[in-house]
């Protein structure tokens, strides 16, 4: 007998792939091509001209366009443009929908069903974005498909159908969905009472327990909204259920209660925050909201001693702070203090130059404010609007204080640049409201009257009232509007001082 074969030994096994080496991965899929723009500006003409006509009608006039049917990834690229140009009408986008659907047997990708609901909510069609969502498969419901429901369902109050959302996921899932949910609720749409309705159906119908996340997150949205006490309310719960708030609930609540004047309550929250140990690593916000309040309050020992903690917790200190306190300062008339601590700082940002000029004008030392002005734009820290507004409100007043030269004073520059801008009716009321003696007069706008004057004419005007400012004595108004007119007077002009690459006019 022939003796048998050799038997080969078996293929070693594929190597393991280790952390740090060089696997193979699955290409990624091409993305679609640009669609024709000729194409696509033909298809949703016939798409916003037919969107009523009956079907075949339509049906005919698409079918003679040329489509993309060859690869999916050009059909979704044409659905995604198309859709585009239709954000707020749901019909037309469905249309061609049921168009591609039908004739190229197109299907969704996650990109493209998020598009197609984020129409939907923008258009408030509520039964349609709901239907679709129940009927998409499970690969689709991606977050921006989940937000973009949410955002239409939320509006118009469904609380049923944004709680019906959680049947979608397993009993694992759920109480991860109602935090996102809360999330975009309280986020995005700012309707917290709509956000907790949501929440306590959910935990009837569902048995999810709210989470720590979810009642931070009601505790924020109510503050923001202004409703103290239903955040009051829930951060109360919060505490029956033993669950602990989040730096960020402190910081929102700490923040709530200095607006609506109750320093004692904030203070007893602050100290709270501390005892537990809460901390948002080394960004701090609650400190600085307290800092920043205790110096607008006069509280500079309160205030000093919260920054002498957030040095010891190691809480970053910016400009923003050590502007808040050289204000505090500045406003109980502690100057030289309010000084040493700016010149004790190396490296100043435009915040601890708007807390030094803002403290002096509030103390009647405009001029002061000015040189501070001149020394920020010659270090080459560049000034913003609010810069330029506080200044002048400093110099003129919020109502605007008469010149000694009757051809360069407030009316001449401010009433008369408005009649100039074409703006007569708030000239007129400005006016008319200065004339009688009984009535208050408002804020002058000087955000507004910067604004109609942005512009190439706009850098004429501000160099020559400049010029005559100088002339009649007024030094420093005249810098502020020359400055003014070389930097900020148009976007090309604001872009290069930003960057650095502003030449001699």
């Amino acid at each position: 007998l022939p003796p048998p074969p050799p038997t080969l030994p078996p293929p070693p096994p594929p190597p393991l792939h280790r952390r740090g080496s060089c696997r193979r991965s699955r290409p990624a899929p091409a993305p679609g091509r640009p669609t024709d723009p000729s194409l696509l500006l033909r298809l949703c003409t016939v798409l916003y001209q037919h969107q009523h006509a009956p079907e075949d009608a339509l049906r005919r006039r698409l079918s003679a366009l040329p489509l993309p049917s060859a690869a999916p990834d050009d059909l979704r690229e044409l659905f995604l443009q198309a859709s585009a140009r239709f954000p707020l009408s749901w019909r037309p986008v469905r249309r061609l929908l049921d168009h591609l659907t039908a004739a190229h047997g197109f299907a969704h990708s996650p990109a493209t069903a998020a598009r197609f609901l984020d129409v939907l909510a923008k258009s408030r069609n509520v039964d349609l974005l709901h239907s679709t969502l129940l009927s998409f498969p499970p690969a689709l419901r991606s977050p921006a498909a989940l937000r973009a429901a949410i955002r239409g369902l939320v509006p118009a109050r469904e609380v049923g159908k944004v709680s019906s959302l959680l049947a979608l996921f397993t009993d694992a899932d759920r109480p991860r969905t109602l935090t996102f949910i809360t999330d975009v609720v309280c986020s995005v749409c700012k309707l917290p009472d709509v956000a907790e309705k949501v929440i306590k159906q959910a935990e009837h119908r569902y048995g999810v327990s709210r989470t720590g996340r979810c009642c931070e997150l009601l505790v924020v949205g109510y503050c923001r909204a202004g409703m103290l006490s239903d955040a009051c309310r829930v951060w109360n719960g919060m505490e029956r259920r033993g669950l602990d708030p989040g730096a960020a609930a402190y910081e929102e609540i700490v923040v709530t209660l200095f607006k609506n004047n109750r320093v004692a309550d904030a203070m007893k929250v602050f100290d709270g925050m501390r005892r537990r140990g809460v901390s948002d690593g080394c960004r701090g916000g609650c400190y600085r909201a307290v800092v920043s309040w205790l110096c607008k309050e006069g509280r500079m020992w309160g205030a000093y001693m919260v920054f002498a903690e957030m040095f010891k917790r190691g809480v970053e200190v910016d400009g923003e702070v050590m502007g808040d306190l050289v204000y505090g300062l500045l406003v109980r008339r502690r100057v030289r203090e309010g000084y040493r601590v700016f010149h004790g700082v190396k490296e100043k940002d435009i915040a601890l130059y708007h807390g030094l000029m803002k403290g002096l004008i509030r103390i009647k030392r405009a001029r002061e404010a000015t040189e501070v002005f001149r020394e920020m734009v010659a270090t080459g820290c560049e000034p913003n609007m609010h810069t330029y507004i506080m200044l002048l409100q400093g110099h003129l007043g919020k109502r605007g204080r008469k010149g000694r030269d009757p051809l360069v004073n407030f009316e001449s520059i401010f009433v008369g640049g408005l009649v100039k801008a074409g703006r007569t009716l708030e000239a007129t009321k400005f006016v008319e409201r200065t004339m009688w003696g009984g009535v208050d007069v408002p804020r002058f706008d000087y955000n507004r009257f910067l604004y109609y004057f942005s512009n190439e004419e706009g850098v004429s005007m501000f160099e020559e009232v400049g010029r005559r400012l100088k002339d009649v004595g007024h030094v420093d108004l005249g810098d502020i509007f020359l400055t003014y007119g070389e930097r900020m007077a148009t976007r090309d002009r604001r872009r290069r001082a930003m960057n650095g690459l502003l030449t001699e006019v």
